[in-house]
């Protein structure tokens, strides 16, 4: 599948589908210029023209990759002719969508990432966007998050999906996709209806649910890199709504109030309800940590004080801000993206964007527990020691509320398997370019361990983190051996082997 693309309510990175040497034995030194040849798509080597912006990715901490290859494809066609290429002379693979990825995988050998120089198979340049008479919407691989919400929106149709501008709509679709809507619309998995996808062998395969449709079911949810290269997905839509997005702030002292009455109350709201809180500290925050609570209500605007009101009466502390407003769809979509002001060409961080690259790391938790007056506690302390990480531009936790939709299917009706979980969580730091990125996992990855006591191992797989110990178990669940399973069938030999399988 195609990389991973990233979250609800924040840019952390997102998308990872790399992959280890294929199986084969090479038969001699890589013929470059002959792959070059059979391509509609681009291929980039180190000095070309282009290889040096092609080579980046979303975060700049993965600067230092300097793959072997950049394909930039432009068809399924030139996807099998990549995967050809790699299995006959042993080239090792790093696959890309969005750009967005937790642990620098899809750079194509990023120092630190654990992975070898590669050829990257990039489906960046696949950006169509086709509205059907049958309001589903076929969406290029590599198209953006932005880009799709502007030709969905514009069309008065609206999918479930995240809010980061330029995360990639089929990586964030493959890992489950949590967003704004997710408890109204469901995950963007529950809202896929057909997959186009490259398997190892070089067949490009129609997966739906009823043309392998096991394959299709690994799809919705089972992340990316596994089974093969995913050049495009068809999204069921409905009619675009009106949006009402509220925002509100408490001061550090009511952060326990806040805590525990939000995690009472946000994932069994009413399902038109989504909301997300967190907990931020660091340099941007210079009077000092804050609570931030932020969400969307898909019902009629007057009623959004009575929704809000059993939160507010069990917080007790009336909050310093509160403020809503009705908007359409589609600039409900484009203000979470950070794009309510600027053309969609600008919505990004290329050429000719006014979007900023950032560099971070994060970890995350799907919980499933309420935490006790104790791990509210944890979060609090370790949101005020932010602080004392040197140089931190702004670190913390953010808890986006699953209930709703979500959890009217089995855990295993598709391979996401935390539909009963409360939240998902991610814990972030970002920080200045070219800074030494270790003692900010050590803080996003400690923050996490303090909370393993009380919400278990269970992590979401679009927020990949390489320092887990049974990352199976704990993207998957009981899911984890049907995933394992399926790969072995389509891809036996072992093309798509990524630091996290199953």
């Amino acid at each position: 599948m195609a990389a991973v693309g990233l979250v609800a309510a924040g840019c952390a990175p997102v998308e990872p589908t790399p992959t280890k040497s294929p199986s084969a034995t090479p038969i001699g030194p890589p013929d470059w210029a002959a792959l070059g040849t059979a391509l509609t798509g681009k291929l980039l080597r180190p000095g070309d023209v282009g290889y040096d912006i092609a080579r980046l990715v979303e975060n700049p901490r993965y600067d230092s990759a300097r793959p072997l290859a950049i394909l930039t494809a432009a068809s399924a066609a030139d996807v099998a002719a990549g995967l050809a290429f790699a299995a006959k002379y042993a080239v090792p693979l790093a696959l890309r969508s969005g750009g967005h990825s937790y642990t620098g995988w899809s750079s194509g050998g990023a120092t630190g990432t654990g992975m070898p120089a590669s050829l990257v198979i990039d489906t960046r340049g696949m950006t169509a966007i086709t509205l059907n008479p049958d309001h589903t919407v076929r969406i290029g691989a590599g198209a953006s998050l932005a880009e799709v919400y502007s030709a969905v929106g514009t069309a008065g149709r609206a999918i479930g999906a995240g809010s980061c501008a330029t995360v990639g709509a089929t990586g964030l679709t493959l890992g489950g996709g949590v967003g704004v809507l997710v408890r109204a619309f469901g995950l963007s998995s529950d809202q896929l209806t057909e997959v186009e996808i490259v398997t190892a062998d070089g067949t490009v395969r129609t997966a739906n649910a009823s043309t392998d449709a096991d394959l299709f079911w690994a799809c919705r949810g089972g992340g990316g890199g596994h089974l093969g290269v995913v050049t495009a997905i068809t999204l069921s839509t409905r009619p675009a709504p009106q949006v009402t997005t509220f925002s509100l702030r408490w001061p550090f002292a009511a952060a326990a109030a806040v805590i525990k009455a939000w995690q009472a109350w946000a994932p069994t709201a009413d399902p038109q309800l989504w909301s997300t809180l967190k907990l931020l500290g660091g340099g941007t925050h210079p009077s000092g940590p804050g609570v931030y609570l932020a969400g969307t209500w898909l019902g009629e605007k007057s009623s959004l004080t009575s929704q809000l009101a059993p939160f507010l009466r069990a917080v007790g502390a009336a909050p310093s801000h509160n403020g809503s407003a009705t908007l359409s769809y589609l600039a409900a979509m484009m203000s979470y993206a950070g794009c309510a002001a600027i053309p969609l060409a600008q919505c990004q961080t290329g050429a000719g964007g006014t979007l900023l690259r950032v560099s971070s790391a994060a970890t995350s938790h799907v919980p499933y527990l309420a935490l006790d007056d104790a791990g509210i506690a944890t979060i609090i302390a370790k949101v005020t020691a932010v602080s004392a990480v040197p140089g931190i531009t702004e670190g913390g936790i953010s808890m986006d509320a699953l209930g709703g939709a979500v959890g009217t299917l089995a855990p295993d009706a598709t391979a996401f398997p935390h539909r009963k979980a409360l939240m998902t969580v991610q814990y972030t730091a970002t920080f200045s370019d070219g800074a030494d990125p270790a003692p900010y996992e050590a803080y996003v990855r400690g923050f996490r361990a303090a909370l393993v006591p009380k919400w278990g191992n269970g992590a979401y797989v679009n927020y990949a983190d390489a320092s887990l110990q049974d990352p199976a178990t704990a993207y998957f669940g009981d899911n984890a051996n049907r995933l394992a399973s399926i790969r072995k069938k389509y891809d036996p030999r072992g093309m798509f082997t990524q630091p996290q399988g199953y």
